[in-house]
């Protein structure tokens, strides 16, 4: 891959976990009965068809890692459980009480945040508190990220036995000198162990997370993180670009400067060399950023093209709705998003008023609709169309217009009435999404809200 390809489309980008953007949100016309109203609709149309997903974030780290984005609070006082999982189980029954009738739960996911930091039994404690209000799918996918350092048995056997069979664990490098930058020492030793246990108690999706583009990373570090990796045999894999936003109110992300990190071709490169190492080893490409042996419940959903994307990442299967819990969890009911309070405080304070913690949100748009159908096609699919004539929109010769450049240097293969992502497009699909974006097209942000896209 030539250097001028990749200098010419690494610009600031969303990775969308969402359309729009939660920078594009029109929170001024946003009010929570909007959110009480959409939430319904999107029950009644789907409880009993798909049932519904969850998202926990549970916020608590013993240590701040540097590299970390995510909304959370550091402390070493485990006396901060029980509260806090009081709150989330009352969040929940507000939302049950708003439901006609008992919501069908098919997707659970806990993030973090470190939710390992809590003790097995008050993860059994939450779970438990949870489906006092719900009933389980019969196809259900319950899911954790561990923190290999203080990831027990006993937390990988409690949540099993909860029905819980999928769990990734959070690697990043085994590099001493980018452990020590990132401040997440984690000796190789602790991950196989934690892997090994899931494999032994009968997870049957186990998940490790790496990143490129880390400070001090090299060429030979990846190498020897995915030599490492294939040895422990996970089912899927994140691999997935450094997103350096350092400005972020709250970030962690210091002790080490820009200068530190690998730039445009050089960080490509660790990629690609990462990517051809998986591909030798049976990992298949899945969406953005993702690879999973052909056993996984991701690499099948991928197959037949029922791959979704939301706030919790790629999952295997779609629910139209899906609700989040706990501090700055963001809602998606399909027609509008809602997010939770930022601080822990904020939270509280809103719950001990009996209300739910949302302090900003977005309808969509009839375009907004369209549009996001279209990002999650490429996201999910790496390809979309309009042969539908209900995804036809009025600016559509324009994104084909604007798709041309990418046309020409083989990213993109356009037909008549469909877009494909080509095999060299695929490190580029955050950028091929960002033609369809229109909100970002008619306002360019005009000030760093997003990392680079390479």
């Amino acid at each position: 891959m030539s250097v001028s390809i990749v200098q010419k489309y690494n610009v600031p980008g969303p990775r969308y976990t969402s359309y729009p953007t939660v920078p594009y949100w029109e929170e001024d016309k946003f009010h929570l009965d909007d959110w009480k109203n959409t939430l319904l609709q999107s029950f009644k149309e789907t409880n009993n068809t798909e049932g519904i997903s969850l998202y926990i974030h549970l916020p608590f780290c013993e240590s701040l890692c540097t590299f970390c984005g995510c909304n959370k609070r550091i402390t070493k006082r485990h006396e901060v459980e029980d509260p806090y999982i009081t709150a989330v189980i009352k969040e929940w029954k507000l939302y049950c009480d708003i439901f006609p009738r008992k919501p069908i739960i098919k997707e659970i996911h806990l993030g973090g945040g470190t939710p390992t930091f809590f003790s097995p039994e008050n993860l059994e404690r939450l779970i438990n508190g949870i489906f006092q209000y719900a009933n389980k799918a019969d196809e259900h996918e319950f899911s954790f990220e561990g923190h290999p350092n203080n990831t027990t048995k006993q937390h990988l056997q409690k949540l099993y036995d909860l029905g819980f069979r999928r769990v990734s664990f959070g690697v990043q490098d085994y590099s001493p000198q980018v452990q020590e930058a990132i401040h997440r020492i984690q000796p190789f030793h602790n991950v196989a162990k934690v892997t090994f246990w899931a494999k032994e108690i009968g997870y049957t999706s186990i998940g490790h997370d790496l990143i490129f583009g880390l400070p001090f990373q090299t060429l030979e570090d990846v190498k020897d993180t995915i030599d490492k990796t294939k040895s422990l045999f996970p089912d899927r894999l994140a691999f997935y670009s450094y997103a350096h936003v350092p400005w972020i109110k709250g970030n962690g992300q210091r002790g080490f400067k820009d200068e530190d990190l690998p730039k445009d071709d050089e960080k490509r490169k660790l990629y690609e060399e990462g990517k051809k190492q998986l591909a030798q080893n049976g990992y298949h490409e899945i969406g953005m950023d993702h690879f999973a042996l052909e056993n996984d419940s991701m690499y099948n959903s991928f197959k037949i093209g029922t791959l979704h994307r939301n706030f919790m990442g790629y999952t295997a299967s779609k629910t139209q709705l899906m609700i989040g819990l706990g501090v700055s969890s963001i809602s998606d009911s399909w027609y509008s998003f809602a997010q939770n309070e930022k601080t822990i405080e904020d939270y509280y304070t809103h719950l001990e008023e009996n209300q739910l913690p949302i302090f900003r949100g977005h309808v969509l748009t009839e375009e907004d609709l369209i549009i996001r159908r279209h990002i999650l096609n490429l996201m999910c699919q790496f390809s979309t169309s309009w042969n539908d004539k209900t995804l036809y929109f009025n600016e559509l010769p324009k994104v084909l217009e604007s798709l041309e450049e990418m046309k020409e240097d083989g990213l993109v293969n356009i037909q008549e009435n469909t877009i494909s992502v080509t095999e060299k497009g695929k490190p580029f699909v955050r950028n091929i999404c960002m033609a369809f974006d229109l909100r970002l097209i008619r306002k360019a942000p005009e000030t760093k809200l997003f990392s680079m896209t390479i």
